[in-house]
Formats: structure tokens, sequence, C-alpha cells
């Protein structure tokens, strides 16, 4: 018995290399988002935030627990200040720095 061909649905990044009118993925292509110093930065201070309130949900405090929400919040504005100030994806700081 012949084999039969390949389907196009079973076709890889390659394929659509050498012929362009093979669907690719969305999947296939980088995103780029996050990839900054302002996005790293919010993201770890919101870490620490959420380090600080499961702390005091274990320890059955409100103002450890309040206090950890208040440095996530703090966590969204550094990511904000940051962005503004050229930090973020794309940023005028950024430009020809490989960000």
């Amino acid at each position: 018995m012949a084999k039969s061909p390949v389907s196009p649905a079973t076709s890889t990044t390659a394929d659509a290399q050498v012929n362009p009118t093979v669907d690719r993925s969305i999947h296939d292509e980088a995103v780029g988002h996050g990839n900054s110093p302002a996005a790293w930065s919010c993201v770890l201070v919101m870490i620490l935030g959420a380090a600080i309130a499961s702390i005091g949900y274990i320890m059955a405090s409100h103002p450890v627990f309040w206090s950890g929400v208040a440095v996530m919040f703090v966590g969204l504005l550094v990511g904000y200040i940051m962005k503004k100030a050229g930090y973020g994806v794309g940023g005028h700081k950024l430009k020809n720095n490989g960000h």
C-alpha cells in the first residue's frame, strides 16, 4: 500500500518558511510583551507583596495582610511610572539596547 500524503494540518514552521501559502499558527511568533525593566520591576515588587500578604494570612494578622496588598498596589504604580519614564517595551530609554 502507498502512504497517504501529509495533510496541511500537520505542516511545520519550516514548511511555512519554504511555502508561504501554508498557514502559520499564532503561537509561532514571539509576542515580546513584558520583556522590559518596567515589567520586571512591577512583577518582582508584586511577588514580594504577595509573599507578605500570604504570611499575614497564615498568621491571621490583618495589618500584615493588608500591608502586603498595599505593596502589590505599589508594584503596579512602579511599573506604570517606569513605563511612562521610558523603561517599558519600546520605550525611548531602551532604544538600541536589545529590549
